[in-house]
């Protein structure tokens, strides 16, 4: 974005292959994501921009504590976090500021405890789009989505949630004009059927890896061919055209591994910025089969989530 911005593409005569700069602009950039998630009817969270820890302390006095911070064009949640009052809000948006490349910090009205979910989606130049894969995190909205026990498929969704979340995800991929793979987060209310867009990836991110693993749909071999122009129905998987949407008939569970035991002074508090740095992948009949063979993979010495 950094050398399309500043003409270096356009002066060497290179072409942005796969989705074009202008998506990427909508779905990183907080404000024009926001604002074309209401053009679309999409509910997104009270929500303002700020350039200063003065205008962060406005915003949040105006939508009401508790908030999150969320910096502009970070990867995994850096420099993020939740603020209760204005000391911890200080804080937090001076780090936030210093480490978004544009110097914008979004600050949006906490949702905690709502489930977290998430849909693996992909759409060709032709506007064909599928749902490579759904999944739901254990720990509610507030912890990092790479630091959290994933479940794909998701497990307590009922057909309506699950129906309502995907043509959400579907519709903004086509909104936004993404040519590949795309990673759409939700947070959906336990006790309604409300729910909030969290955030787009308008590329392939670390979940992308888990439900290509998962679903055994080669989601970056895909990607890469809808970016120099095949359709979805040209691109053949096994005895399948990549336009198929693929059906698990067994559990999948990611748990992260964490560095505390090497690092032992680092605060061991999870929150909206990522702390792991590892995760093991595991697959099974059932959640309790897929989980425990997750945890016995990590290799801590622990059998059970238990700890025995």
């Amino acid at each position: 974005m950094q050398l399309y911005k500043k003409g270096i593409l356009q002066e060497c005569q290179v072409e942005l292959l796969g989705t074009s700069s202008e998506s990427i602009e909508k779905a990183e950039d907080r404000e024009k994501f926001k604002t074309l998630c209401e053009e679309l009817g999409e509910p997104v969270l009270e929500s303002m921009i700020a350039n200063t820890i003065e205008e962060g302390m406005e915003v949040a006095n105006k939508i009401g504590y508790p908030v999150v911070l969320r910096p502009a064009f970070t990867l995994g949640g850096t420099g993020g976090g939740f603020a209760d009052n204005e000391e911890e809000l200080k804080e937090i948006m001076k780090h936030a500021l210093k480490l978004s490349p544009v110097g914008q910090v979004l600050v949006e009205k906490s949702i905690k405890g709502y489930k977290e979910i998430e849909y693996e989606v992909i759409r060709d130049g032709n506007d064909t789009a599928i749902t490579v894969c759904n999944m739901e995190n254990l720990d509610p909205v507030g912890v990092h989505t790479g630091d959290s026990i994933v479940v794909a498929p998701s497990q307590t969704l009922t057909n309506k949630e699950y129906q309502l979340l995907r043509d959400s995800a579907l519709k903004i991929i086509r909104a936004l004009k993404i040519e590949g793979g795309c990673n759409v987060q939700f947070a959906l209310d336990p006790n309604s059927f409300k729910y909030y867009l969290i955030e787009v990836n308008p590329r392939v991110s670390r979940s992308s890896a888990l439900a290509s693993k998962a679903s055994g749909y080669p989601i970056a071999r895909v990607s890469a061919k809808i970016a120099v122009g095949m359709r979805l129905d040209e691109i053949m998987l096994a005895n399948t055209p990549a336009s198929f949407e693929p059906a698990l008939d067994y559990v999948v569970t990611k748990v992260a591994r964490f560095p505390f035991d090497k690092f032992t002074l680092a605060s061991n508090k999870l929150s909206t910025q990522m702390k792991a740095t590892g995760e093991v992948m595991s697959v099974g009949r059932t959640v309790e089969e897929s989980l425990l063979k997750a945890i016995r993979s990590l290799e801590i010495g622990v059998c059970h989530i238990r700890n025995g």
